[in-house]
């Protein structure tokens, strides 16, 4: 199935050679999920980026490990498919390190976690809470499971 997605630093993230498994990983979780002809974009920072995004839009002070833009357009693109313009994933690579230490996993397993995330905000999913009783946390954790041999960054 094909999706279109677009990996990014802003311009204070640095490049990291891992960041090429990043949108292999995405396609797989699309499949996974069915979800075909998406178009989404990740985009890695660093605190002081996404908690400027954060307080705009969320009015939170400080920084998150992940924020979904989800946009939610549709166009008949030049295949005469229709495509879904699902929105763009913004992650801090400093919370990333941060959770990963706080909840003793590799930096492997929490970006996959975020990445996982993110892409049901863009599907439609939310949780008030981070409560493991939330739906969509169970869908997460669950979608995760089946992750647990791929690869992103290398430990």
């Amino acid at each position: 199935m094909p999706n279109n997605i677009d990996v990014r630093c802003n311009n204070d993230g640095e490049y990291r050679d891992w960041m090429v498994n990043v949108a292999p990983f995405v396609q797989t979780v699309l499949d996974k999920l069915g979800l075909d002809r998406w178009e989404l974009s990740v985009m890695f920072c660093r605190d002081d980026y996404i908690a400027e995004l954060n307080k705009q839009y969320r009015s939170i002070e400080g920084p998150t490990d992940i924020l979904s833009f989800e946009q939610g357009d549709e166009y008949v693109g030049d295949d005469n498919e229709t495509w879904f313009t699902a929105g763009d994933l913004v992650i801090s690579i400093d919370s990333l390190a941060d959770n990963a230490k706080q909840f003793s996993v590799s930096e492997n397993e929490e970006l996959k976690r975020l990445l996982i995330h993110g892409i049901l905000h863009l599907n439609g999913m939310d949780h008030t809470t981070n409560d493991t009783d939330e739906e969509m946390l169970q869908v997460q954790e669950k979608i995760l499971t089946g992750f647990s041999g791929e690869v992103i960054i290398k430990d």
